[in-house]
């Protein structure tokens, strides 16, 4: 929206739809195959992006070749990992190391947008041969972005640019010494980030709804093409609102750090069930299920805001994604049927 449509006056909320309104046309009529031709594409696109803008950058801070890049990275303050003094630092090492994993395992392992592009593979091998090239890949990947980030604030640092967080990429993308080439790299970039993760969320919403909500395999064949056609559509609607209320409500802040914080919320009665059913054997009562999944968040909530006061002065960061598990685990053993099942 900065980098593009503000100069031409369109409001954010336009932008919002056209840019759904897109990837509603293309999902719609490819399903899980476009997708992952598009996502494939657009990774290609935002990797090159952040290639072409550390080369940038690092020719801007008078660097010369990946060894000074490495070296400059390594003496910087923001290249800093391990955070030991103080545990209420949300960066402090043990709370990001463990809340990292079960986010990991929440938003990766568990998540259907992630999953459903690993069902696509022919066999349960070629899968599994999948994820792993895919974790080991992904270190890689982060490394690059982290370097990118700490190359991005260093250059505003250096260059008097005072914007910040989600401003800071698109605001160095429109400087007049950028080049014409390199600024066309930054909006693909920016374009290729954005739809590689909206248009698989909004397909993945609409089957796990299809299928595990309304139960659409039990429902006349006739029928159910017009009723996955309402849920795409309904979705993307849901999907403008939630972009909306983002940006109302995280107007002046990190939106993925607000994104983490949230997931630590939405994601932890998932986290719950899927301990409940690795590690026990109790059927449970599916129809209270829903209120548990409310409840376990709530909770969470309050034990979050009150947490300095509860623990003597101990601050909750994401570890509230396991609080919230446990949470969850512990309602499903209070519900759960007495009948006991040998599997």
């Amino acid at each position: 929206q900065l980098l593009v449509f503000d100069q031409f006056g369109v409001p954010f909320l336009v932008t919002v739809i056209i840019t759904i309104g897109l990837i509603w046309l293309y999902t719609f009529k490819g399903g899980i195959k476009t997708i992952i031709f598009t996502d494939t594409l657009q990774t290609i696109f935002m990797l090159v992006s952040v290639v072409v803008t550390i080369v940038f950058l690092s020719n801007a801070l008078g660097l010369d070749g990946i060894k000074e890049i490495v070296d400059y990275t390594e003496n910087s303050t923001l290249s800093k990992v391990f955070f030991f003094s103080d545990s209420n630092d949300p960066q402090y090492f043990f709370k990001s190391f463990l809340s990292g994993i079960f986010i990991t395992i929440t938003m990766t392992g568990l998540d259907q947008d992630m999953m459903q592009k690993n069902l696509t593979c022919k066999t349960l091998k070629d899968a599994q041969k999948n994820m792993i090239v895919f974790s080991v890949i992904l270190i890689f990947v982060n490394i690059l972005f982290l370097v990118l980030g700490l190359m991005l604030t260093q250059y505003a640092q250096t260059n008097g640019i005072t914007a910040s967080k989600d401003d800071l990429f698109p605001t160095i993308a429109m400087l007049p010494e950028i080049g014409l080439a390199t600024s066309a790299f930054f909006i693909l970039g920016l374009i290729a980030a954005a739809y590689s993760s909206a248009d698989s969320a909004l397909t993945s919403l609409t089957t796990s709804f299809c299928y595990d909500i309304i139960e659409i395999d039990k429902k006349p064949q006739t029928a159910q093409k017009q009723i996955r056609k309402r849920i795409h559509i309904l979705f993307s609607f849901i999907l403008v609102a939630v972009i909306i209320l983002f940006d109302i409500l995280f107007k002046d802040v990190s939106v993925i750090w607000e994104l983490f914080k949230a997931a630590g919320y939405t994601y932890g009665p998932l986290l719950g069930l899927f301990a409940f059913g690795l590690f026990t054997k109790f059927q449970i009562k599916d129809k209270f299920v829903w209120i548990l999944a409310i409840i376990a968040p709530l909770v969470s909530y309050v034990i979050n805001d009150y947490s300095e006061v509860m623990f003597s002065g101990y601050k909750i960061g994401f570890e509230i994604l396991i609080i919230n598990g446990i949470l969850m685990f512990i309602g499903l053993l209070l519900m759960r049927r007495k009948v006991n099942t040998d599997w």
